[in-house]
């Protein structure tokens, strides 16, 4: 467990289920004895894994304390308050501003403050260029995304920084480089954001940070008395508040008064975006085209960290409610921060094929008909697994297909190999598994027929087989294991076991014909109950005959005693 980096798992809480390799673009999931780590060379913190993990073992690193240390290093603490919040909260701004002083910061400015300044920066750089694909670069995870992965596109990305590094940068021009800017919104890749420039942002909390944050400390946000007269510093945001909603970017640009030579597209999901760039050439354009592009679907107000009960649309609709207009927007920005995106290199040995066929063959892909690339190990294909298995970042025990088939293999060997019957049968009293034991045990003359089918008897009614199918149907009926021992069927005797194998469905019997065993007890017992009766009668001779001489013996002595008296009696 890695808590350095934004996003790590909990492995007690890991259950193998691989859900986040298959939500993970980057496949930045390792997994290891069954259970997934982060790999941080490889994420991008689009935080899909944290959403979609559905035993809640991907978390989030919890920056409370470090803001904390903050205030007691008595510094002057800034919020940055993303421009969702509007969609997120049921609060008035009085009221936001009221809550997060009373955490103990000094004063909120709003993020989309920073927005505005990136959109007219923006719109300037792309009115100085005659052609070419622009990028919007606002969105931290499509940044690192084409750094990481799609490289190609490095230099179409517009060389600014985000609105919330713009943002910071503002505010401390403004209010002095001594104060701390700390972060607060949806998103988790602002925290890669705030560790890149720890000169701008000195943390980045989430929404779901900030509701924590203010449970622990108060309880409830409805106890919290407010001061109507807060505002937000330096002043209110105006159109960079429609950064939080998917197309807001390019609402902004319009309104600035972009030349009508730039055709203006929004892009969310980095799948979309992928797929749109997919056999796109640069060299081929004859126009300017701007890529809004963000990770999140239906734009930040979807981020990762957003956790809200509202709709989707009444998010959006809380968001526009609350946007204000600006007659004119200057052309020149006040404070912008360029920045020169760079390739990050990812290591990816290459493996040759002979290595991945012999690697295939340890999940049972002996040929290309076996490799299934059903995806449910989470990777797209059979090979995409292998090669994480040979860079020690996945598993065999990944591939659905091939452990069933070890388990099938598994319990086939051992029906088979079994000596006593092993039956199963479902709702509707149709045999759907048994082992040969059942078959020679209780088919008869029609054995031969049934082991020449590939089948076997599988599919037969138990009541046409057996004699004590109502054993079945009690099982069926109450889910509960009943054992018969000794149980008569014409002339043989059986032991019977059957148990509930899902509930009201399937149930299962092991039967074990004990008939010669108890031959051979009754044998035993005859024989063992003759040997008692013949010492039993040796004894009561034994005793008759001690009790005759015990009588004579007492005679004698008697007569010897008698004898004796009267000779002292005449002394």
């Amino acid at each position: 467990m890695d808590k350095l980096y934004p996003v790590y798992t909990l492995k007690n809480e890991c259950h193998d289920c691989y859900k986040c390799v298959r939500e993970c673009h980057a496949k930045a999931i390792s997994i290891q004895n069954g259970h997934a780590s982060v790999l941080p060379d490889k994420c991008i913190a689009c935080g899909n894994c944290v959403k979609t993990c559905p035993s809640n073992a991907k978390r989030v690193r919890n920056d409370i304390e470090k803001v904390k240390n903050l205030f007691r290093a008595k510094k002057e603490v800034y919020v940055s308050l993303a421009p969702s919040w509007a969609g997120i909260f049921a609060h008035s701004p009085e009221k936001m501003i009221s809550i997060l002083k009373k955490l103990g910061f000094s004063q909120v400015s709003e993020t989309a403050l920073g927005a505005q300044e990136v959109s007219i920066q923006t719109a300037k750089i792309m009115q100085q260029q005659e052609k070419g694909l622009f990028i919007s670069s606002a969105c931290p995870v499509i940044v690192d995304y084409i750094r990481y992965y799609n490289p190609k596109y490095i230099d179409n990305l517009v060389p600014i920084a985000s609105p919330a590094l713009t943002h910071a940068k503002l505010l401390k021009e403004r209010y002095g480089n001594q104060i701390a800017v700390v972060f607060v919104g949806p998103c988790i890749a602002k925290k890669n954001e705030s560790d890149r420039h720890p000169e701008l942002l000195d943390a980045a909390l989430t929404f779901e940070e900030l509701k924590l944050w203010v449970t622990e400390e108060f309880g409830s946000t409805q106890t919290i008395e407010f001061n109507s007269t807060e505002k937000f510093v330096p002043d209110i945001a105006y159109e960079g508040a429609l950064y939080a909603v998917e197309g807001g970017m390019n609402e902004t640009l319009k309104q600035g008064g972009l030349a009508s030579d730039v055709q203006l597209l929004n892009i969310s999901s980095i799948d979309n975006l992928e797929k749109a760039l997919i056999g796109f050439d640069t060299k081929s354009l004859k126009s300017k085209i701007f890529i809004e592009a963000l990770a999140c679907n239906g734009g930040c107000l979807s981020g990762p960290c957003s956790s809200t009960k509202k709709s989707e649309l009444l998010r959006v609709s809380d968001v526009l409610s609350k946007t204000k207009e600006r007659e004119n927007i200057p052309v020149e920005p006040q404070v912008i921060v360029e920045e020169e995106y760079k390739q990050h290199i990812i290591e990816t040995p290459k493996y040759s094929t002979e290595k991945i066929l012999n690697t295939l063959k340890k999940i049972g892909k002996h040929s290309v008909e076996d490799e299934l690339n059903c995806g449910g190990c989470g990777y797209n294909t059979c090979r995409e697994l292998v090669t994480a298995m040979l860079s020690g970042e996945a598993e065999p025990s990944m591939c659905v297909s091939y452990m069933r088939k070890i388990a099938m293999r598994k319990a086939a060997a051992m029906l088979r190999c079994m000596p006593s019957a092993i039956v199963m049968v479902d709702s509707d009293l149709k045999i759907v598994e048994s082992n040969e034991a059942f078959m020679r045990m209780f088919c008869g003359e029609m054995y031969e027929v049934f082991a020449d089918r590939p089948e076997g008897v599988n599919g037969a009614c138990i009541d046409r087989i057996v004699e004590f199918s109502d054993i079945f149907r009690q099982t069926l009926k109450t889910s509960k294991d009943i054992h018969r021992d000794r149980y008569p069927v014409g002339d043989k005797l059986y032991d019977i076991t059957a148990f509930s194998i899902e509930r009201n469905e399937l149930v299962g019997a092991v039967i074990t014909d004990v008939t010669k065993t108890e031959l051979g007890r009754e044998k035993i017992a005859h024989r063992a109950q003759e040997v008692i009766s013949k010492n039993i009668a040796i004894v009561q001779e034994i005793a008759c005959l001690l009790g005759e001489h015990m009588v004579e013996t007492e005679l004698l002595l008697s007569t010897i005693a008698q004898d004796y008296d009267k000779t002292e009696d005449k002394q």
